[in-house]
């Protein structure tokens, strides 16, 4: 693993996440150990509006914490209700966080491969519908990080499970001079929460 990303990782603490989000981070940390223990892969689906910044986030620790944790059979994915483009500012940060970024599109949806390790293979991330079919169609877990996200998908087709676990969105401050931080900022607190996920397991 990058040294800048297990930098990261090394500095997180349980105390920095209060019980009120671990109650929340709990249901999936049981869906995880129940597929664990009984050696079925594990699909986690990501899903957000745009499928262009906080699930793409969501993606990309939670496969990182799975490799940290030696946590087989976890395959990570992401997708919206709708399709729009990964925000340029997600990968920036992602880059400043230690991980290796190629484009390997440069189309309106550009399409990105995402490394935490060389040794491992690379996270394709691009925006797209969660039932894109880049994502599994059924015996997933959708996990939902946004208000809107959740509303908007009452039932996602396939799922054989539903997390609501939100977060704000770094958008807010999106042409401010606050934007850099609170990208990182948010970068991190998924990771962090990620990181508790799999440290459960």
């Amino acid at each position: 693993m990058y040294p800048e990303i297990q930098q990261h990782i090394l500095s997180f603490t349980e105390v920095e996440i209060p019980e009120d989000r671990k109650s929340v981070l709990l249901p999936l940390v049981n869906y995880i150990k129940n597929k664990k223990e009984n050696d079925q892969a594990i699909r986690l689906n990501f899903i957000c509006t745009h499928n262009s910044r906080r699930s793409h986030l969501s993606q990309i620790w939670a496969q990182t914490m799975a490799h940290y944790f030696g946590i087989p059979k976890v395959h990570c994915y992401s997708g919206g209700t709708e399709a729009t483009a990964l925000f340029p500012k997600v990968a920036e940060t992602l880059m400043v966080q230690g991980f290796h970024i190629q484009m390997l599109s440069t189309q309106e949806n550009p399409v990105y491969a995402i490394k935490y390790d060389d040794n491992e293979e690379a996270i394709v991330c691009f925006s797209k519908c969660y039932d894109d079919s880049f994502n599994p169609a059924t015996g997933f877990a959708a996990i939902m990080t946004c208000n809107s996200a959740d509303e908007a998908c009452p039932m996602v087709i396939g799922a054989e499970a539903r997390f609501p676990i939100k977060y704000d969105d770094p958008k807010a401050f999106d042409g401010t001079e606050l934007q850099t931080a609170k990208y990182a900022e948010r970068s991190l607190e998924i990771a962090r929460e990620m990181w508790w996920v799999f440290s459960q397991l």
